[in-house]
């Protein structure tokens, strides 16, 4: 999605470095590169999230649904709903864990490749207009 607007201006820094233009953002936005980067995210965030909706589901109709079931003891005071239900709490800082260690290994590299590109063409153009 593009708009007509640039970027807000830097306040109180005159010797700032060039801002990209509209153009510049879009050109990069449809590049191949920048597909990649948001498949790369695509293909992690949206199973694991699905996946996480689904399990938070199953949850929540056990307990309403299969009020006996999750009331099974387990061993003293613990019960299938107490466990299932530190298990979303697991399940969550899992996923947490499991996307920083994704985002530094696959995201990261990308969109760092893909800002130092557009910083190095604002440094030449710079460099052209001085």
């Amino acid at each position: 999605m593009a708009t007509d607007a640039p970027p807000p201006p830097r306040s109180g820094t005159e010797n700032a470095p060039a801002q990209p233009s509209t153009g510049e953002f879009v050109q990069v936005q449809e590049s191949a590169e920048f597909g990649e980067l948001r498949r790369t995210y695509r293909s992690f965030a949206f199973p694991l999230t699905i996946a996480f909706i689904a399990w938070y589901l199953l949850y929540v109709l056990l307990s309403n649904y299969a009020g006996g079931f999750m009331g099974t003891r387990l061993f003293g005071n613990v019960n299938v709903a107490l466990v299932l239900g530190l298990g979303q709490f697991a399940t969550t800082f899992l996923i947490a864990w499991l996307y920083s260690r994704h985002a530094a290994d696959r995201l990261d590299p990308k969109a760092e490749a893909i800002k130092d590109r557009m910083e190095s063409r604002m440094e030449s153009r710079t460099e052209a207009d001085a």
